[in-house]
């Protein structure tokens, strides 16, 4: 049996007359994808709005975030009675769907009269608008032209529409017509159902789109395979904790004169899957028990497939392992621990075998025996993105999570003005899909051919466990299609268009977000800004109690707080984490390619660069402004500025002196009015990627490509050399700020340290001084006084800096010790 999936796309079809009133007044009830206010308006999540419906009369169907879009569905199911070809004797048939210019052909079966193909073709109504919809049962003949058997023809003003939950449309047999003699019926009969409907039907994720499919060239199966949209899972991660603890009977290793004497350093390592763990190296000699007493973690998933291998290996010379022996642990042996008071599981003794050493006899079958102790941890949250923009903070083992407090719905409505990403024929084109990650679930829109405006109106919904999560969407050009990426294989990449990032407490319950989002990604030769994609996001609460209680409650489950992993381990597991979930997704089909996981997943987000250095500098100096115009704002009222201002501070001041018990009420209802007043203020749409606060505009091309650089590098000796010492110069810099953070701690510790004799006598004094005095006198005077002081008026001031400052100043650090 042969299989044969082609689309044909000639000129577009030439516009005839509008389909009928009915199908006319269901495409009236649909609302443009943006609105006339513009791509930022909110809209009451009910549903109303989207369909022109009033309250209660909802349609029922999930896409009330899009736009509806009407396809002509044609599910080919199977035939009987085909007549037999006098010179193959027999029939090879197919299907070949045609409307306007639009042709969808199925498999063909060879010698087969009662074929099954049980395949749906899709027509957008947009693009193709024919009157008539012929279906061919045709011959294939390998060496000789086709044949058709006959045909059916449906007038597509009559084709019946179907709105979900309906139940789908039962097909039915239709007697087929002979080609060539007007309309006269000849033998076999073809089952066919023809029906329109929307995005929403349980058919459309299958269907073979006669818009996708229209690829250039190259494997017509894969291609159409690769423009489907999906839904994908990733897989239950868990976390393995192995305990190697000590290892007994280990048959010696060393041998030979100049080994004599000398101990052997033994150490264990344990394989999981492509990642490999080590102990620290143990001394012995001999036949000797060896201890360790490290415990080793790593990431695995479900199916646990690939098990855990434990090789006890000894150093005989510098730079040369020699195996003693190994243990292969299946990942079924060891508990799963769901409490989470980290009660210890039992360890248990492996025997050793022996792994082929020439001083060993031939029939040993006993190399020792080594102590373990392992469980997969269930308590505990496998990260597989950064933790700044996590999506999921559940526990692994399902009895720990929390019931859902919200339902996530996004609809990815559609992007504008996309850059071409590639050129075919002489001319730049872009094959645009959006990719969205929350939680475990990830989506894949369909892929549009030949767009830089595609219109997706695809609706995906999750379950939302903590509303401090965020939903993470990117935009990539498929290059997996046509002959070009044919002749590459594998060495093809999908290419970056843009991403997305909407933190889920930006948003209100139970409203409707329309905005559109600009895509920008970094590249060598700068930012580039490709266009915009617009989303409608709405975000459900079911308990409004539960979220409240929520942000009292720890982002991740307690057993990383119980048993906290280093800052090291948690870099690890990630990376660990992200091979897994590429590998898992990168199977699937059509595959979820590793690159657009580690885009989606940051997986470069750990290595060096200067941009993302300045852009954390100057956030800090955004931070630190407030306190910056604070100080600034005190010095104006010391130096009477504004007389009026500091007339009005020093009778406030005085007051809070008079009555100390208003201190703390004052202090609330300030900040209590700031936020009411602010609330005016307070973003109305998501924010977005903000290029300016990124500092990718002002960036010098080369840093831009030392940061899209691989690791390690792939650049020529000569660059490398001049970014190393660049990156000298700026860490000599941030030593510079570090060392004089470092150096005012140190001051402030020696003045009770007695590095300088003096000035520790002279504060140790002062201090017994403040006690008395604060002591036999009230402190409302005490800070009176001292407020006083600090707001007396510029004729009391000297210029000179104060004696406490001086002093200071002149206390000791450890710097002049540093070499």
């Amino acid at each position: 049996m042969a299989y044969q999936y082609v689309f044909h796309a000639q000129a577009p079809p030439v516009r005839v007359e509008e389909y009928k009133a009915k199908e006319a007044m269901a495409q009236s009830q649909v609302r443009e994808p943006w609105p006339a206010g513009g791509c930022g308006t909110r809209v009451r999540g009910t549903g109303v709005g989207w369909m022109g419906l009033g309250p209660g009369e909802r349609l029922a169907t999930a896409y009330d975030l899009v736009e509806q879009m009407h396809y002509l569905y044609v599910r080919a199911v199977k035939a009987r009675g085909l007549p037999v070809s006098a010179i193959t004797s027999g029939c090879n048939p197919y299907v070949e769907v045609c409307l306007g210019n639009y042709r969808g052909t199925t498999r063909y079966y060879e010698r087969k009269a009662t074929p099954e193909w049980n395949q749906v073709f899709a027509f957008s109504r947009e693009r193709v608008q024919a009157t008539v919809l012929e279906v061919f049962v045709g011959d294939k003949d390998v060496v000789a032209r086709d044949d058709y058997v006959g045909k059916v023809t449906f007038d597509v003003g009559e084709v019946p529409m179907r709105m979900p939950p309906d139940s789908p449309l039962a097909p039915q047999w239709y007697r087929l017509e002979n080609v060539r003699d007007g309309g006269m019926t000849v033998h076999g009969e073809v089952m066919l159902a023809v029906w329109v409907g929307t995005q929403a039907d349980e058919a459309f994720a299958d269907a073979w789109h006669a818009d996708a499919a229209s690829v250039r060239g190259g494997d017509g199966v894969a291609a159409v395979q690769s423009t489907r949209s999906k839904v994908y899972m990733t897989p239950k991660l868990w976390y393995l904790r192995i305990s190697v603890f000590e290892a007994q009977d280990v048959i010696p290793i060393l041998a030979g004169a100049g080994n004599k004497g000398r101990h052997a350093e033994v150490f264990a390592k344990v394989q999981v899957g492509g990642v490999m763990l080590r102990t620290k190296p143990c001394s012995s000699r001999g036949l000797t028990s060896l201890a360790w007493n490290e415990e080793l973690v790593f990431v695995v998933a479900e199916p646990f497939d690939e098990p855990a291998v434990l090789i006890v290996e000894a150093r005989v010379h510098p730079g040369k392992d020699e195996i003693v022996g190994r243990v292969v642990l299946p990942l079924t042996l060891f508990e799963k621990r769901l409490d989470r008071q980290g009660t210890i599981t039992q360890s248990q003794w492996f025997s050793l075998e022996p792994f082929g050493h020439p001083l060993r006899l031939p029939e040993a079958t006993f190399a020792g025996r080594v102590h373990l102790r392992g469980c997969l941890e269930g308590a505990f949250h496998v990260m597989d993105e950064p933790t700044m923009y996590a999506s999921d903070t559940r526990p692994t083992a399902r009895q720990l999570c929390r019931p859902p407090i919200g339902v996530l719905e996004v609809g990815v409505l559609g992007a504008q003005g996309l850059a071409p990403m590639k050129t075919v024929d002489g001319r730049g084109t872009t094959d645009a899909y959006c990719v969205a990650k929350y939680g475990q679930k990830w989506v894949r829109t369909r892929t549009v051919v030949d767009s830089c405006s595609p219109r997706w109106n695809e609706q995906y919904t999750w379950e939302v466990y903590d509303p401090c999560t965020v939903l993470t969407l990117a935009v990539f050009d498929n290059c997996h299609l046509g002959s070009a990426a044919a002749g590459n294989g594998g060495a093809v990449k999908d290419q970056r268009i843009g991403k997305v990032r909407i933190r889920l407490s930006a948003l209100d319950m139970d409203m409707v977000y329309t905005n559109a989002h600009q895509l920008v990604v970094l590249h060598p030769s700068g930012v580039r800004k490709n266009g915009d994609i617009c989303l409608a996001v709405r975000l459900t609460c079911l308990s409004l109690a539960s979220v409240v209680y929520l942000y009292g409650q720890p982002l991740l489950p307690k057993m990383h707080y119980i048993q906290p992993f280093t800052i090291a381990q948690l870099d690890g597991l990630r990376r660990q984490a992200m091979s897994i979930v590429a590998a898992r997704l990168s199977r699937a089909e059509p595959p979820l390619r590793r690159e657009v996981i580690e885009y989606m997943l940051d997986a470069d987000s750990h290595l060096w660069s200067i941009r993302r250095s300045k852009t954390n500098f100057f956030r800090v100096t955004a931070l630190l402004s407030g306190a910056a115009s604070t100080v600034r704002w005190l010095a104006d009222l010391c130096h009477w500025r504004n007389p009026a201002t500091t007339i009005l501070v020093h009778l406030l001041f005085v007051t809070l002196m008079c009555f100390p018990e208003l201190i703390l009420p004052t202090m609330f209802l300030y900040m209590s009015t700031i936020g009411v007043w602010n609330y005016r203020r307070r973003a109305r749409r998501p924010p977005q990627m903000d290029v300016r606060l990124s500092c990718a505009e002002v960036t010098h091309p080369d840093e831009l490509d030392e940061e899209l650089d691989t690791f390690p590098t792939s650049r020529p000796n000569d660059v490398v050399r001049v970014r190393y010492d660049r990156l000298r110069s700026v860490a000599g810099r941030i030593q510079t700020v570090v060392g004089d953070v470092a150096t005012q701690g140190e001051r402030v510790r020696s003045l009770l340290t007695w590095r300088d004799l003096r000035a520790t006598t002279m504060f140790t004094v002062f201090c017994l001084v403040a006690a008395v005095v604060s002591y036999v006198t009230p402190f409302r005077v005490v800070a009176l006084v001292a407020g006083l002081y600090l707001l007396r008026h510029p004729r009391f001031r000297s210029r000179m800096p104060s004696a406490a400052g001086n002093f200071f100043k002149r206390l000791p650090s450890r710097a002049d010790t540093m070499i």
